[in-house]
């Protein structure tokens, strides 16, 4: 990895794309997971977003000895006591089941009117590199759970996500409309801020 390169921790294409853009305007080149498949999955021990990031980041920064931005996301849902949280991925039990994770969403929630299904989609952006201090940011939107799946589009729980800033549900909105106002979006926007001084 040369000076000019930064390394997002993911290998997950949707999500290394938004970045990519991003870091190309500073002259950056990008690499992700999907380049060092000898990379082992870091385990994600924290309890917060926030240090999931980090030990993310963190870990492979070392590894590699570059700059890394990792990220760590999900949902949140106040009938649930904020819960699946940092075990969105997880929350069927078997990692990155959207269909199971939504079921049992569903389940959990069952009976409940609107007003008590509201829900903030959260992420956790942090960038380490060797010799600096890391760099913490957070986005969030908020909007609430529907009762059954709506749209086609988005991933994970924008089926049952509804965000009222669009009136639509979150599989509803086109790739801009959602990289306007999603979680990711709201996080970049805040790194953007930081980045010139940092970088």
């Amino acid at each position: 990895m040369g000076d000019k390169s930064i390394l997002i921790a993911t290998k997950n294409k949707g999500k290394a794309k938004e970045f990519t853009e991003l870091f190309a305007n500073y002259g950056y080149d990008v690499k992700t997971l999907l380049d060092f498949p000898e990379i082992e999955d870091v385990e994600e021990t924290g309890v917060t977003f926030k240090e999931n990031a980090f030990l993310k980041a963190d870990t492979i920064s070392k590894e590699l000895n570059c700059i890394v931005l990792a990220d760590d996301s999900g949902l949140e849902v106040d009938a649930l006591n904020g819960g699946p949280g940092i075990y969105s991925a997880r929350f069927a039990g078997e990692h990155g089941d959207d269909q199971k994770n939504n079921q049992k969403l569903l389940e959990e929630l069952k009976g409940l009117p609107t007003e008590k299904r509201a829900a903030n989609f959260h992420c956790s952006l942090v960038l380490v590199g060797p010799g600096r201090a890391p760099l913490f940011v957070e986005g969030t939107v908020d909007g609430y759970i529907l009762e059954e799946p709506r749209g086609e589009n988005g991933f994970g729980y924008d089926p049952l996500f509804f965000a009222p800033e669009l009136d639509k549900g979150m599989a509803e909105l086109t790739s801009e409309e959602k990289n306007e106002i999603s979680h990711r979006a709201n996080a970049i926007k805040k790194l953007e801020s930081h980045l010139d001084d940092w970088l």
